[in-house]
């Protein structure tokens, strides 16, 4: 079944009623919600695409980013989102490997996005911004408010979302109509969605925890949404009680903290905080705890499985743990030879359920080495489970620094660094930090000879990187530590600079 006649099951019969408020006032109700997507339909259908073609989307987020995503799933097409950061070599390189038959970029981004999209073949470019102007409107506008949703199997790709790879180029994992919605169905009932909740949403929509956690959540449910452009306290503070549902990456609760104006009468009527895309630290758990008097619920999901691993609902949520395997979804851990581990026995975590990607567009080798023999995905995250069955996450086992809330892959970054002139190599790390959770530190070898300054790197690689890639520090060494074998330590300069941002 097509995600969007699942996610429109839920819709409430009072179309009137309103589904989305934005920070300045701006209602949009469900029937504004299903003709907007109708017409946005109408205008990708009307390009005669093929079967399958991908619609790639680099916006601000905004209501009407949201209705291209709901009306490029019902027309049948696949939806590729790129983050705002994104810069023109990362975009190049998404265009010539998803090969999209259109793309909506930013106004002031246009001229260089249609160069690089022509170049890669792509036929129509639209523009889109978050004050509700562009051309993709303008087209749309005159359009048909009916769509008829275009039936889609199960195994139909819906999505296409990019995760770096720990050995250079990103990997884009193909999601289906099956992998999102049945992952929609199982957290409305996990998480207890009820008539009458509220979400309050200041994710970024680029993502899987903003768009098919979040927004899919309160879609499912008939669910009204206050929409947030991005992470403010003073308007996360400011809308909280007309709102009983948050969800937020670790950085969100460590500045409400912070904020004075962030109290218990102040939540008085939210009934769930969400946490992910980053680890919680137990600290910041017990603290909202105390403050708030309910505990974050913590849970654990991936672009290539949705949500997997989820602390109850209804029952007891531990702090440092991700919870526990969601109906459905089957996770194990296993040591190297690929035998389950004991009980609060350290391995490797595979996953098998509806939840779990089709596999990494155009890479069928690398799909093949990411699964087992017997069906599960190896997430490359190291982890343990207790005797009640709850999962902690321990470690990564391809050195993933998760900053934010979004992913940054050490070989990426160290690539680039290593083309600088005057660079012989260079090691990047992720150590811990109070307000990003974990934020990259790199180290630089100089060639001998040449001098290098370590603002100078970090400027260099702005004008390269999304800004969440760059280490936030960098030092300049004659060498990097490495065992017998001669490869680097990154264990040892982890532990060199662990206490870097968190000594008080």
């Amino acid at each position: 079944m097509n995600l969007y006649s699942v996610l429109e099951k839920g819709f409430p019969k009072d179309k009137k009623a309103c589904a989305l408020e934005t920070h300045d006032g701006l209602y949009y109700s469900w029937s504004d919600l299903e003709s907007a997507t109708a017409k946005l339909a109408n205008l990708l259908a009307g390009l005669k695409l093929p079967k399958g073609a991908r619609v790639a989307v680099q916006v601000e987020k905004s209501p009407e980013a949201l209705f291209l995503y709901l009306a490029t799933i019902r027309a049948g097409y696949v939806y590729l989102p790129l983050n705002t950061a994104y810069q023109a070599a990362e975009i190049q390189y998404f265009l010539e490997n998803a090969e999209p038959a259109v793309v909506v970029c930013s106004s002031k981004n246009y001229s260089w996005v249609s160069k690089t999209a022509s170049k890669a073949g792509t036929k129509h470019v639209f523009t889109l911004d978050d004050n509700r102007t562009g051309s993709l409107l303008d087209r749309a506008a005159s359009l048909s408010d009916q769509f008829k949703t275009v039936p889609a199997k199960d195994d139909d790709l819906a999505a296409i979302l990019y995760t770096s790879g720990t050995t250079g180029r990103s990997k884009g994992a193909m999601l289906t109509h099956k992998n999102l919605g049945s992952n929609a169905e199982v957290l409305q009932k996990f998480w207890g969605w009820k008539k009458g909740d509220v979400l309050l949403h200041a994710l970024p929509i680029f993502h899987v925890h903003g768009l098919f956690v979040a927004a899919h959540g309160a879609l499912i449910n008939g669910s009204k949404m206050i929409w947030l452009p991005r992470l403010d306290t003073a308007q996360l503070i400011k809308h909280m009680p007309q709102s009983t549902v948050m969800m937020g990456v670790p950085t969100f609760y460590v500045r409400l903290l912070a904020d004075k104006g962030f109290t218990k009468k102040v939540a008085s009527k939210m009934r769930l905080f969400v946490s992910g895309s980053a680890p919680l630290l137990t600290e910041t758990f017990n603290t909202f705890k105390e403050v708030i008097g309910q505990p974050i619920l913590e849970r654990y999901g991936m672009s290539e499985t949705v949500m997997l691993v989820s602390n109850p609902y209804k029952g007891k949520r531990v702090g440092g743990s991700v919870g526990l395997p969601l109906p459905g979804v089957q996770v194990r851990v296993v040591d190297e030879d690929n035998k389950p581990c004991k009980v609060n026995e350290i391995g490797s975590i595979q996953v098998k359920g509806p939840n779990v990607f089709k596999g990494y567009w155009r890479m069928p080798e690398k799909t093949a080495q990411e699964f087992s023999k017997d069906g599960y995905f190896v997430t490359g995250d190291v982890g343990k489970v207790d005797d009640r069955g709850y999962v902690s996450i321990v470690g990564r086992s391809k050195d993933l620094i998760i900053s934010g809330g979004y992913n940054v892959y050490p070989a990426e970054i160290e690539g680039y660094i290593n083309e600088f002139a005057g660079v012989a190599e260079s090691a990047l790390v992720g150590v811990s930090h109070p307000d990003f959770g974990e934020v990259g530190v790199v180290v630089v070898v100089p060639k001998a000879g040449a001098h290098l300054e370590p603002e100078g790197i970090i400027s260099k690689l702005k004008g390269q990187l999304a800004n969440f890639k760059i280490p936030k520090k960098c030092f300049v060494l004659d060498d990097l530590p490495r065992n017998t074998m001669g490869k680097v330590q990154k264990n040892v300069l982890r532990e060199q600079y662990k206490d870097l941002f968190t000594q008080s």
